[in-house]
């Protein structure tokens, strides 16, 4: 029998009233995440127990790659050179061209400002090029051609910040002058959305004199899901931890051979899940269908830290939120098989274990 969920206003009033005061087992026994017993049987395989609709959210925009369509109409060309020409510029030769500015720097070690002169011959690599437009993300490219957004990364050598630019070529990985056609198994996977996904590819472009926007300071201040909204630079303070329970998982292989890209903390359904740092939210939603509930929050330097399995989802994209400050409340929704709370810590795209991280 399914389980109901809090209502809005229910989990609300509990949040408040009973703060951290919520019981964390049936044996009560002090918060000491170092000396959790090791797990002595470990959980099994999960099944689904929720879907999409189970998930409560406060009112926002839908996300920025669905909100912005993506013509997949690259342009094709052939590897070639050009001659730099009296008041060429490295972005001219790309318009000319049809390939990206970036490429042809990599391609003929041009290091910034990327100064070309007249009479040089430039290397021109050749493929399949998009034009970045106006509100457009990494990940709705990537789905508009079928290719995961991960070797779009690898084929541009994006960096942090993964951000787009208006105007920029893309070159994406695949068709005759790519290396080959996506297969269907390619295709599919680049309709799978992961947290990767959702770290690296879910800026809107930003146009090249354009400054990002800033956060919404609460929920009720949607932020457009065409705007590109300002990330800290840098991490305040250390990691707290976003619930107290029972350490039920933990980073690293399982016992069945899956991997856990982080830590997962036994806790009553409604309990608040509270923000590890200071940071604004990258993701709120509940299309990764492993994790349900879903909250992503970047705070500066590479970090961002992520929080599944909720019932209910307190904030939105493009929000502030401060350390300590809740942001969702804890359930069983996606692959869940008990009311946990799925926490992870990442540094650029790299998973790192939470528990190196948080206060003993």
């Amino acid at each position: 029998m399914r389980r109901k969920l809090l209502r809005p206003g229910a989990a609300l009033i509990v949040a408040l009233l009973a703060g951290g005061c919520i019981p964390q087992d049936s044996r009560p026994e002090p918060y000491y995440p170092q000396s959790y017993p090791p797990q002595d049987n470990p959980p099994k395989r999960y099944e689904p127990r929720r879907i999409d609709e189970d998930v409560r959210t406060v009112p926002a925009p839908p996300p920025a790659w669905q909100s912005r369509p993506v013509s997949p109409d690259a342009r094709t060309i052939a590897d070639t050179t050009y001659v730099v020409q009296s008041g060429d510029t490295l972005r001219h030769v790309a318009d000319i061209t049809g390939s990206g500015s970036e490429a042809i720097a990599r391609a003929n070690n041009l290091a910034a400002p990327f100064t070309i002169r007249a009479g040089q011959r430039l290397v021109i690599p050749g493929g399949r090029y998009h034009l970045v437009r106006a509100g457009e993300t990494g990940i709705a490219i990537a789905r508009a051609y079928g290719v995961d957004w991960g070797k779009i990364i690898a084929a541009n050598d994006l960096s942090e910040p993964y951000v787009l630019r208006v105007g920029m070529r893309v070159l994406i990985p695949g068709g005759s002058a790519g290396g080959g056609a996506s297969t269907a198994a390619e295709r599919a996977a680049a309709f799978r959305l992961d947290i990767d996904d959702i770290v690296t590819g879910s800026q809107p472009a930003i146009a090249e004199h354009q400054r990002p926007a800033r956060p919404a300071r609460s929920a009720s201040q949607p932020v457009s899901a065409f705007t590109p909204v300002a990330e800290p630079t840098s991490l305040r303070g250390g990691f707290a931890w976003p619930v107290r329970g029972r350490i039920v998982a933990r980073f690293g292989p399982g016992a069945t051979g899956e991997r856990f890209n982080g830590i997962k903390i036994a806790v009553p359904t409604g309990t608040p899940i509270t923000a590890a740092a200071d940071g604004v939210v990258a993701y709120a939603g509940s299309e990764i269908s492993t994790l349900g509930g879903l909250v992503i929050i970047k705070h500066g330097d590479g970090w961002t830290s992520v929080y599944g399995h909720a019932s209910q989802l307190l904030v939105q994209r493009g929000q502030a939120v401060r350390r300590g400050q809740t942001v969702a409340l804890s359930g069983d929704s996606g692959f869940a098989d008990r009311p946990e709370v799925h926490f992870e810590l990442r540094k650029g795209r790299t998973p790192v274990d939470p528990l190196a991280e948080l206060p003993r």
